[in-house]
């Protein structure tokens, strides 16, 4: 969950991978460093803290070169330590890596290395590789017939970066872990993500499973494992740069919740061919999985609870980490949807790939274009939703909701009908998101600023709204939240009411009595209740008014607690794009 980005050409190196590397934050923020060829030395500064830290305007301006790699960590193997900070080199000094994924081997190739003399400073996985390659090196093989001899060595997952002194070229491998090539007039950058060069190309390669890009004035492409040439065609990204951009936004987390309107619109502006043949796929599947991490696994359990109640279909929902557990019931007839924003989730990947092992179809939700998702997928439908930057899912939460709505209302034969609606919503969003909004919500993080506990109940669509909104708020304020049906409070959880405790409770005209009475339940203990609904209510101490949205509450309901979320956050001085011990792409098992 690491992000890494290098550049060859004819510009200096530095300026551009360090500004990569800011754009690139979001994907891991306790260490980063840099390596860049300077004549025929390797120039090396790394260290731990946010990059704004480590690299200094000096640094921009003072170091020559035009070949560079450079690395924002993430810590999985060994601490947060100025020695476990990337890039690694060899014990010869003469080449650096950088890596995303985890080498599962690690302690037994360490141990080999150990045994041949080699010694390490550090206690990550990735310091293995440029050592091997040192070793092969050392045994009369080129610098490329090494990197491919130590490759293969590699158990696990990895995304590399890799130069060397003596070699005027940038080498870039890819395994279950993500990486891209920007081409641009004046060079090649490889990076974890887009974000980090769309200032300076909108010219995209994706690399597929086991590919290698070898880089200096051309690009080349063979495969690891046949060691046989292929080839990768140039697409273009449809992003700007203001939209990777805060612009005018103090956190992309506010920008992003403020762009959720025209991320509806955009997600329901699917081809109507499309989405009915993707019904039309549900509806004569024998048995449908919904396969999700996170967030989107509280958009895929919402989404099960429309299917079933507008088209009568029953959808089975499983967490990708535990899906293996159902893989013997996966038939070729079965139909797995899977949802990643970033298409590079490695549980969700493992879960399609065995899914397709049994010769299951599969159907992928994803946002970024060319990510490993959509090549895995038999089919894609893509969100629309544009870079979402902050670690948090945001946007393109509300975005799987809208089209897993429509894809429920065309199972029912109501495509019309449930785009209408859905279009209806977008002004109701403009209202939740406006500044009047805002501020009435930072009374209430005022209130909540200093608890311990938050609880959030709902009924029906509301209840996976619930485990979401919890989830949002310990994400990025670090207080203890948790989601519950309404109806399970008197199974335990009610144990934990005390004087004062706050209970954000979700209401709909539908199930508006039995959630009151679980409402009236803790106010009894002397909960402070605060309502999210369409109406008002004696038992709410606060009420955050939604307007009645019907199947489309799920995307409206939880949007003031994306708001909530963040004003505690920045309340209780935490950094709301940047949460302590998350990352954004979760590319690790």
């Amino acid at each position: 969950m690491c992000g890494i980005i290098g550049y060859i050409g004819t510009q200096r190196a530095a300026p551009l991978i360090i500004d990569g590397l800011k754009n690139l934050e979001y994907r891991g923020y306790d260490s980063a460093g840099i390596a860049v060829l300077q004549t025929s030395e390797l120039f090396v500064k790394k260290d731990t803290g946010k990059i704004a830290e480590v690299f200094s305007e000096k640094d921009l301006e003072t170091i020559e070169g035009n070949i560079g790699i450079a690395h924002s960590r993430w810590a999985t193997h060994g601490g947060v330590t100025k020695e476990n900070s990337h890039p690694h080199l060899s014990n010869d000094g003469n080449t650096a890596v950088v890596h995303n994924g985890i080498i599962e081997n690690y302690q037994e190739l360490r141990k080999f290395l150990t045994e041949n003399g080699f010694v390490f400073k550090s206690q990550t996985d990735t310091e293995v590789i440029p050592n091997l390659i040192q070793y092969f090196m050392q045994q009369g093989t080129s610098f490329m017939d090494s990197i491919k001899l130590a490759v293969k060595k590699l158990e696990g997952s990895y995304a590399l970066a890799i130069i060397n002194k003596n070699a005027k070229k940038l080498v870039a491998i890819r395994k279950e872990s993500p990486l891209v090539i920007g081409v641009a007039d004046h060079g090649y950058f490889v990076a974890s993500d887009v974000p980090s060069f769309l200032d300076q190309t909108k010219k995209v390669v994706y690399l597929y499973e086991n590919d290698m890009a070898v880089l200096n004035d051309k690009m080349e492409f063979f495969n690891i494992k046949d060691n046989l040439p292929v080839v990768r065609k140039i697409d273009n990204i449809e992003w700007n740069v203001e939209q990777a951009k805060k612009g005018n936004f103090e956190h992309f987390m506010l920008k992003e919740i403020s762009e959720q309107a025209d991320a509806i619109k955009l997600a329901i502006s699917q081809d109507e061919k499309q989405i009915k043949e993707v019904a039309d796929a549900i509806m004569h599947a024998k048995g449908i999985y919904f396969v999700a991490c996170g967030t989107s696994y509280h958009a895929c359990l919402s989404a099960s609870y429309k299917f079933a109640k507008l088209a009568n279909k029953h959808v089975n929902v499983a967490l990708a980490s535990e899906f293996p557990n159902y893989k013997d019931f996966i038939v070729p007839d079965s139909l797995v949807i899977a949802l990643s924003q970033s298409g590079e989730t490695a549980d969700v990947l493992e879960a399609v790939k065995a899914a397709k092992e049994k010769g299951a179809r599969v159907i992928s939700l994803v946002n970024v274009v060319g990510s490993s998702l959509t090549r895995y997928s038999d089919e894609t439908l893509m969100q629309n939703a544009g870079p979402e930057i902050c670690v948090l899912a945001t946007k393109s939460y509300t975005s799987q909701l809208a089209i897993l709505t429509l894809l429920a209302y065309a199972l029912a034969g109501k495509y019309e009908e449930g785009k209408n609606k859905l279009k209806e919503l977008v002004n109701s969003i403009y209202y939740l998101t406006s500044t009047n909004t805002r501020e009435h919500i930072k009374q209430l993080a005022e209130r909540l600023r200093y608890v311990n506990h938050i609880y959030l109940i709902g009924r029906d669509l509301q209840y996976p709204t619930a485990m979401e909104a919890a989830l949002k708020i310990k994400e990025v304020s670090y207080i203890h939240a948790e989601g519950f049906a309404g109806g399970e409070l008197k199974h335990g959880t009610i144990a934990l009411i005390e004087p004062g405790t706050p209970c954000i409770v979700f209401t709909s005209s539908e199930n508006e009595k039995k959630i009151l009475s679980n409402a009236t339940e803790l106010k009894a203990r002397g909960a402070y209740i605060i309502g999210v609904g369409p109406n008002n209510n004696e038992l709410f101490d606060f009420f955050i008014k939604v307007r009645e949205s019907g199947e489309a509450n799920s995307i409206c309901q939880i949007i003031p607690i994306q708001i909530l979320a963040y004003q505690l956050a920045i309340l209780r001085g935490c950094d709301p794009d940047k949460p302590r011990n998350l990352a954004k792409s979760v590319t690790v098992k």
